[in-house]
């Protein structure tokens, strides 16, 4: 028993007016043939040695039970419905509206009713994914309020872009999730992404580099990671390269290259619209090590100056991309032949 604090009251175990002591204990109890221990809060009379609970007691204790029945089941606790809520700064009929539920559904779950396992994963799926949460507000834009709608749509873009970034991570490490165990493909390294973030900031911060679009870093990290792999037997990245018409391409490129680290900026180019990556002020590489270094300066020696076109008719030469059908995955058996060494 733990001693909360005492309280002043008419006490109805004596009916006398005193210091009657609120009091945690730890309890069992059985909910749906499940044993469960939880933390329940009671009234203690001293002078009558017994317990009670008012009606917010009996209420917080029956909820403490089931979210330890939601823990041990792993469930979203009631709480965690709310937070989940709170998130997006959306009420609970509304919620419902958007998901298609029962219009006290959610009240009910974030009180005294466990959720089924589906409706506990449409949960966590809106915990972690706020970009699905937006598209369910457009879709259910006309039967909300002018109002609730901007409150939401304004909740949720703040969400997803403070967490795009994790967002972005886990959208390409799903791509890569493939080619764990295929080590021609992948060098024989698992792919990392401040590795390649590192080696993206070793390219854009070097002086030697010059014109450092999109087209001729593509082709600048397949050569590191070549290279990597014809001195080392390794890649540097773990990136999954395809033989595309401007030559190698790692997968999920244009996410990599949105990643929130990356200072990339857009230059109008006609019809279309180019991305030039720029220095960052941190000179510090702590994913590459000295031998990834002199690899990526080996590179640079070679590449850093010249044209894109320059460094794709070079790439179109080596066997890795003469040797690899068309949009097919280049393996790294090919970086023995490689020009550089």
């Amino acid at each position: 028993m733990k001693i909360l604090r005492t309280e002043i009251m008419l006490c109805p175990c004596c009916m006398e007016e005193h210091g009657v002591q609120r009091i945690e204990v730890i309890e069992t109890n059985i909910f749906k043939e499940t044993a469960v221990e939880y933390r329940a809060e009671y009234f203690y009379c001293n002078r009558a040695d017994d317990t009670y609970a008012d009606e917010l007691q009996l209420s917080l204790n029956d909820i403490s039970m089931k979210n330890a029945y939601r823990k041990k089941k792993g469930l979203l606790t009631s709480y965690e419905i709310a937070a989940i809520r709170g998130k997006y700064n959306i009420s609970q009929s509304d919620l419902c509206l958007l998901l298609g539920w029962g219009g006290k559904t959610i009240t009910r779950y974030e009180s005294h009713q466990v959720q089924d396992i589906a409706h506990d994963t449409i949960l966590r799926k809106l915990d972690s994914d706020p970009e699905w949460f937006l598209q369910l507000l457009q879709k259910g834009r006309d039967s909300l309020s002018p109002v609730a709608y901007a409150k939401y749509a304004d909740a949720g873009t703040a969400f997803f872009e403070k967490n795009q970034d994790k967002y972005l991570r886990r959208a390409i490490m799903s791509k890569y999730a493939r080619f764990l165990n295929n080590v021609e493909a992948t060098g024989a390294k698992t792919l990392s992404l401040d590795t390649v973030i590192d080696m993206i900031h070793y390219y854009a911060n070097s002086t030697a580099v010059t014109m450092l679009f999109r087209v001729k870093l593509m082709k600048l990290l397949w050569y590191a990671d070549a290279l990597s792999y014809k001195r080392h037997r390794h890649s540097i990245s773990g990136l999954v390269y395809l033989a595309l018409p401007m030559g190698a391409v790692p997968i999920a490129y244009e996410s990599i290259v949105g990643l929130n680290s990356i200072n990339c900026e857009e230059i109008e180019v006609g019809d279309g619209t180019a991305y030039r990556f720029l220095p960052v002020e941190d000179k510090n590489y702590p994913n590459l090590t000295l031998e990834d270094m002199e690899i990526l300066d080996t590179v640079i020696q070679r590449f850093g100056k010249v044209s894109k076109n320059e460094i794709v008719r070079t790439m179109h030469k080596e066997d890795a991309y003469i040797n690899t059908a068309p949009y097919n995955i280049i393996l790294f058996r090919y970086a023995q032949t490689l020009s550089l060494s």
